[in-house]
């Protein structure tokens, strides 16, 4: 980790993470990154349907692999790259056929180390294997949800998921959110952590680097007037003045659960997440 000298208040808890002594490649591959204007938070027709998003440094898009198509074919690390897109660094991979693409890349993988995704593959990070032919035990990460749908979970910084059981066509595997879910043996998964785990130590130190990631401020309700938000009014600092706490909209919040109670996936959760304690 990085961190800065306090001579100016907002660099008094700054911290970062050195990349230079990560990363091997400043310019991204050309034939792989797009530009483009983002959303920011705005629906087709221009109004904002998530707040407190806009702004920021412009960012190119590299097109991930997260379908893993080429299998059987070895792959060469060609570099370890920074991707404004996601938290996890990525990697530039050579085929052997040739064809380059990029990876989200495992923690501990160096450049020129190999990689392969086969049925028959070693369990080394950044391997990728079905299920069904990993020990159990393993840490894993992007996961298919069904097979040949490509990774659709655990792919953020430093998160993992761990592989605790085969269940006759079924994996059960254990999330970062302490959930236990089955999945379909036949889906594939990627060996190991996803890479830059200390991601979640950085402090971002001052309200400007929000800004720079496109992040805009957001205001407390009981800091607006009654016409704004349910919290909004009265003189000096006031409660929620309700028993059930609502957002601006008037839908409960806190504890409320949200997750629809016939979602088709509910029969594949063995355990759910644990609460976390306050």
């Amino acid at each position: 980790m990085k961190t800065y000298s306090s001579h100016t208040p907002s660099r008094r808890h700054l911290s970062g993470i050195l990349y230079r002594d990560i990363l091997t490649r400043a310019k991204s591959e050309k034939s792989l990154t797009r530009g483009g204007k983002r959303a920011v938070g705005r629906n087709s027709a221009g109004r904002i349907t998530v707040r407190h998003k806009g702004g920021g440094a412009k960012r190119s898009y590299r097109f991930m692999d997260f379908g893993y198509d080429k299998r059987g074919i070895p792959a060469k690390v060609m570099s370890i790259e920074y991707d404004p897109n996601r938290t996890g660094f990525i990697g530039l991979v050579n085929y052997k056929d040739g064809e380059k693409r990029y990876m989200l890349l495992p923690k501990g993988v160096k450049v020129g180390e190999s990689i392969i995704a086969s049925e028959e593959a070693g369990i080394k990070a950044g391997n990728r294997l079905p299920l069904k032919n990993i020990p159990v035990g393993t840490f894993i990460y992007n996961i298919e949800i069904k097979p040949m749908s490509g990774a659709k979970i655990v792919r953020s910084a430093g998160s993992y998921a761990e592989l605790i059981a085969q269940d006759r066509n079924f994996a059960l595997v254990k999330l970062p959110s302490t959930e236990v879910r089955k999945v379909s043996g036949e889906a594939w998964a990627t060996i190991g952590q996803v890479s830059n785990d200390e991601n979640r130590l950085v402090q971002i130190g001052k309200a400007g680097r929000s800004r720079w990631r496109g992040i805009r401020p957001t205001v407390r309700g009981s800091a607006m007037n009654p016409v704004d938000h349910p919290f909004g009014g009265g003189e000096g600092r006031q409660g929620a003045g309700m028993a059930k706490t609502k957002n601006l909209w008037g839908k409960g919040f806190r504890g409320v659960k949200t997750r629809r109670v016939k979602k088709y996936s509910n029969v594949f959760i063995v355990e759910r997440r644990k609460k976390k304690k306050k």
